[in-house]
């Protein structure tokens, strides 16, 4: 009989971003207060789950979201990064609402092709390294559960790739909000089904975007 295995993979939780940039991979990024709490409550959230494989990406945020998970089950933190944060041409750079950075014309190159997207690395590429971080830990995991710390972008293009649907997509209908859990579950080598909860929401509200959002 064909053992069933889950892998979680988690998106980090709130980061300490004073400046509002778009931090991507720059160092030195770290979870806030409100981000420790988030981590801590999607680790609450799989207790009594059978976690034996914990793997982030490199960066800090990443690995710090994890901690909680390999202190409630036991399970080192390993790293992996075709979890990575997506590459990004405005990395280091404000590109909220508000900023300007899109209206600027020296930007306007950069934008040409928003299905590949021309601003940063290629759809294809994150699906298939986000793809290949899926599958080696529902192998290190195989018959029990995995938990793995990547970034949103990342996920969304996995989630798509693994749902067979068009990569490209309209940012601001993602489903993958901090510290959310998008679980893949497999039998065998198949994959049956596809969860997603958010053990942080109750927290999310008190988050530096929320608050951004709602102009404070």
């Amino acid at each position: 009989m064909s053992h069933t295995t889950t892998v979680h993979v988690l998106r980090h939780g709130e980061v300490f971003n004073p400046g509002k940039i778009l931090y991507g991979r720059l160092p030195g990024f770290h979870l806030s207060e409100l981000g420790v709490q988030m981590a801590k409550a999607a680790a609450e959230a799989l207790g009594g789950h059978d976690i034996r494989h914990v793997v982030a990406s490199s960066l800090d945020r990443a690995q710090e979201t994890a901690a909680p998970f390999a202190e409630a089950f036991g399970a080192p933190v390993t790293t992996d990064d075709n979890l990575i944060e997506s590459a990004n041409w405005f990395e280091g750079k404000r590109v909220s609402v508000g900023d300007g950075a899109l209206r600027n014309p020296l930007n306007w190159w950069v934008l040409r092709n928003p299905r590949t997207p021309s601003w940063g690395e290629p759809y294809e590429q994150v699906a298939e390294r986000m793809r290949r971080a899926l599958l080696d830990a529902r192998d290190a995991a195989a018959g029990h559960e995995a938990v793995c710390v990547s970034h949103q972008l990342p996920i969304e293009i996995l989630r798509r790739r693994m749902e067979h649907k068009r990569l490209w997509h309209d940012p601001r209908r993602r489903q993958c909000a901090l510290a959310s859990l998008t679980s893949f579950r497999f039998t065998g080598d198949k994959l049956i089904r596809i969860d997603y909860s958010e053990p942080a929401a109750h927290l999310i509200a008190m988050s530096a975007t929320a608050r951004t959002a709602k102009g404070a």
